[in-house]
C-alpha cells in the first residue's frame, strides 16, 4: 500500500492513500499537531467529501481498533498450522489487578504456559515485552497459548 505524503507549507502534512474501491482515506496533522481524518468524495478523489477532527485520544483509540486485529489475525494465520495453539487479545482494563503493574507481577507464562508475544498501547505495538514492562489501563494484550492457557491467562488479568 502506498501512502502519499504531502507537505502543505503554513499547515502541515497531509497522508494519504487510496483504497481498493478508489476512496482517498488521509490524515492531516497540523503543524500545531492537532490531526483530522479525510475521507474523498465518491466520485472526485481529490475533494474532500469529510473532515474528522480528532484529539489525540481518539487518534489513540483508532490505531488500536484498526492495529490491533491486524496483529491477532498475523498471528491466527501463522499459527494455523500448530494443532492446539491459538492467539488472543486480552484488555487491561482500568480495574483490572495489573494495571499499573509489570508483566512480570502476573508469573503468566509460569501459571498458564501462555506468553504474551505483543502489547498494543496507543496505535503503536510493544513486540516481546520484557518481564519489566508496566501494563497500563488500555493496554491490548497478544496472548499465544492452549484454549484452556488463553482462558486462565484471561482470568488471570481480571481476578488476579
Amino acid at each position: 500500500m502506498d501512502v502519499e505524503v504531502t507537505r502543505l507549507p503554513g499547515v502541515g502534512i497531509k497522508q494519504e492513500f487510496t483504497t481498493a474501491t478508489g476512496r482517498r482515506l488521509g490524515v492531516l496533522t497540523y503543524r500545531d499537531g492537532h490531526r483530522e481524518l479525510l475521507v474523498s468524495d465518491v466520485h472526485d478523489p481529490d475533494a474532500c467529501s469529510a473532515t474528522v477532527p480528532m484529539t489525540e485520544p481518539e487518534c489513540v483509540a483508532l490505531g488500536t481498533l484498526l492495529g490491533a486485529p491486524n496483529l491477532v489475525a498475523q498471528l491466527r494465520a501463522e499459527h494455523a498450522e500448530v494443532p492446539g495453539v491459538g492467539t488472543t487479545q486480552l484488555p487491561i482494563t482500568s480495574g483490572s489487578p495489573y494495571a499499573g503493574r509489570t508483566l512480570g507481577d502476573t508469573a503468566m507464562r509460569t501459571r498458564t504456559g501462555a506468553s504474551v508475544v505483543a502489547v498494543v498501547r496507543g496505535g503503536s505495538v510493544h513486540a516481546s515485552p520484557r518481564p519489566d514492562f508496566r501494563f497500563a489501563p488500555g493496554d491490548l494484550l497478544v496472548v499465544v497459548g492452549t484454549p484452556d492457557g488463553l482462558r486462565h491467562a484471561a482470568e488471570i488479568l481480571e481476578q488476579g
